[in-house]
Protein backbone atom coordinates (compact mmCIF):
# COMPACT_ATOMS: atom_id res chain seq x y z
CA UNK A 1 0.00 0.00 0.00
CA UNK A 2 1.23 3.82 -0.91
CA UNK A 3 2.50 5.43 2.22
CA UNK A 4 0.29 8.16 1.37
CA UNK A 5 -2.86 6.31 1.54
CA UNK A 6 -1.83 4.32 4.62
CA UNK A 7 -3.39 6.78 7.17
CA UNK A 8 -6.44 7.63 5.00
CA UNK A 9 -7.03 3.67 4.95
CA UNK A 10 -6.79 3.24 8.76
CA UNK A 11 -8.91 5.75 9.23
CA UNK A 12 -11.57 4.85 6.94
CA UNK A 13 -11.46 1.49 8.29
CA UNK A 14 -12.01 2.55 11.63
CA UNK A 15 -14.59 5.32 10.96
CA UNK A 16 -16.72 3.07 8.60
CA UNK A 17 -16.54 0.47 10.26
CA UNK A 18 -17.96 1.50 13.78
CA UNK A 19 -20.82 3.25 12.21
CA UNK A 20 -22.91 0.29 11.72
CA UNK A 21 -22.40 -1.28 15.01
CA UNK A 22 -22.90 2.14 16.68
CA UNK A 23 -26.44 2.64 15.07
CA UNK A 24 -27.07 -1.02 16.14
CA UNK A 25 -26.91 -0.48 19.56
CA UNK A 26 -29.06 2.96 19.34
CA UNK A 27 -31.50 1.14 18.40
CA UNK A 28 -31.15 -1.67 20.28
CA UNK A 29 -31.32 -0.22 23.69
CA UNK A 30 -34.04 2.22 22.57
CA UNK A 31 -36.22 -0.62 21.51
CA UNK A 32 -35.29 -2.03 24.49
CA UNK A 33 -36.50 0.61 27.08
CA UNK A 34 -39.73 0.84 25.16
CA UNK A 35 -40.08 -2.39 25.65
CA UNK A 36 -39.52 -2.28 29.31
CA UNK A 37 -41.60 0.36 29.52
CA UNK A 38 -44.52 -1.43 28.23
CA UNK A 39 -44.15 -4.71 29.98
CA UNK A 40 -41.87 -4.11 33.34
CA UNK A 41 -42.66 -7.58 34.31
CA UNK A 42 -40.17 -8.52 31.57
CA UNK A 43 -37.23 -5.99 32.74
CA UNK A 44 -35.15 -9.01 33.59
CA UNK A 45 -35.21 -10.86 30.26
CA UNK A 46 -35.05 -7.63 27.73
CA UNK A 47 -32.39 -6.80 29.67
CA UNK A 48 -29.90 -9.75 29.64
CA UNK A 49 -30.63 -9.78 25.59
CA UNK A 50 -30.32 -6.06 25.11
CA UNK A 51 -26.52 -6.72 26.58
CA UNK A 52 -25.72 -9.64 24.52
CA UNK A 53 -26.83 -8.10 21.57
CA UNK A 54 -24.91 -4.78 22.37
CA UNK A 55 -21.76 -6.80 23.33
CA UNK A 56 -22.40 -8.74 19.89
CA UNK A 57 -22.41 -5.41 17.76
CA UNK A 58 -19.88 -3.84 19.63
CA UNK A 59 -17.33 -6.71 18.50
CA UNK A 60 -17.34 -5.59 14.92
CA UNK A 61 -16.68 -1.98 16.01
CA UNK A 62 -13.71 -3.22 18.30
CA UNK A 63 -12.85 -6.07 15.18
CA UNK A 64 -12.70 -2.37 12.66
CA UNK A 65 -10.60 -0.91 15.23
CA UNK A 66 -8.30 -4.25 15.22
CA UNK A 67 -8.47 -3.99 11.31
CA UNK A 68 -7.22 -0.07 11.03
CA UNK A 69 -4.49 -0.47 13.29
CA UNK A 70 -3.07 -3.51 11.45
CA UNK A 71 -3.60 -1.75 8.33
CA UNK A 72 -1.71 1.77 10.26
CA UNK A 73 0.96 -0.65 11.16
CA UNK A 74 1.29 -2.38 8.00
CA UNK A 75 1.05 -6.05 8.83
CA UNK A 76 -1.92 -6.56 6.52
Amino acid sequence: MHVDFQGLAAGLAVGLGVIGPGLGIGILTAKSSEAIGRNPDAAGAIRTNMILGAALAEGLGILSFVLGILLWTKIV
